[in-house]
């Protein structure tokens, strides 16, 4: 192995590493809301895990059926299919950054609520370091479980949206002061 191949493997890594974490970053200052909600659904991490499998396994399987055919329109058809449930799951699995990043509390969160998903990236990226589990299995299972916090997150704000609001309840009067002249 030369010097060239090993620095080939570990800049590919590096880019690969900081490719996740801006992904998760822009999805956390493009869908504020989604990522919010997708943190709240890492509650249940076997849930969102056994959801996602039955989400993305025949996205997959209807992708790889496209990308045999010969017709490149289908093809690109197929790499989109791939490509969109991606780009779901970075959007889900920021709600995991935004989660581990809230364990990883700092003063500065207040005035730079994003250092979370920063942190968390971080933290969550180092994890797939690890060779094959990390690299295959934890990788897959992030974007796997992002996409279905992803879809169920979006689904709990549309059903939101459609529900009836609430009234308020209404303000107490205002208290009289001791003291105070009343007419």
């Amino acid at each position: 192995m030369t010097m060239a191949t090993v620095l080939a493997w570990v800049v590919g890594f590096l880019g690969t590493m900081l490719m996740f974490v801006a992904y998760w970053l822009a999805a956390s200052a493009l869908c504020p809301n989604v990522v919010a909600r997708a943190a709240e659904q890492y509650r249940r991490p076997f849930r969102l895990t056994f959801l996602g499998l039955l989400m993305v396994l025949p996205l997959v399987l209807i992708a790889i059926g496209l990308l045999k055919l010969n017709n490149p329109v289908v093809v690109m058809l197929g790499i989109g299919v791939i490509a969109g449930s991606a780009l779901i799951g970075f959007i889900g699995s920021a709600g995991l950054c935004l989660r581990i990043g809230q364990g990883l509390a700092s003063p500065s969160d207040e005035q730079q609520p994003w250092r979370r998903v920063l942190r968390g990236g971080v933290v969550l990226v180092l994890t797939f370091l690890l060779p094959f589990f990390g690299w295959f299995a934890l990788t897959l299972w992030t974007l796997v479980s992002g996409f279905a916090a992803a879809v169920l997150s979006i689904r709990e704000s549309r059903r939101g949206a459609t529900a009836v609001p609430q009234p308020s309840p209404m303000t107490p009067p205002p208290t009289i002061a001791a003291g105070s002249a009343t007419s």
